[in-house]
């Protein structure tokens, strides 16, 4: 069995930094994508940032040039690095593996959340 565990989230001032990482537990799957998502307050979870088993990444418009994301393949472990932080980037922050169990179909799974808030 599979299970993500996220760490890193706090509270910090705006322009601060934060790293969240997330680890896959378990043994026996191939990682296909790893990506972080949030969501604030009566809003719709969004994407935030996504990168392949190959290296390609994705980020949503509103962090591009202020969030990194990073993958350690060998560790089964995502990493947002997250710079320049602004009051709206305020969310839970969801790390959210497309991993594919030897033998089965590929399958999402999704971390427990991790709170993250910028104010002063």
């Amino acid at each position: 069995q599979v299970q993500l565990v996220e760490s890193g989230g706090g509270l910090v001032q705006p322009g601060g930094s934060l790293r969240l990482s997330c680890a896959a537990s378990g043994a026996g799957f191939s990682i296909n994508v790893m990506g972080w998502y949030r969501q604030a307050p009566g809003k719709q979870r969004e994407l935030v940032a996504v990168v392949t088993s190959g290296g390609d990444t994705f980020y949503a418009d509103s962090v591009k040039g202020r969030f990194t994301i990073s993958g350690d393949g060998a560790k089964n472990t995502v990493f947002l690095q997250m710079n320049s932080l602004k009051p709206e980037d305020t969310a839970v922050y969801y790390c959210n593996f497309n991993l594919r169990l030897l033998g089965r179909s590929p399958k999402e799974y999704w971390g427990q959340g991790t709170q993250v808030t910028v104010s002063s």
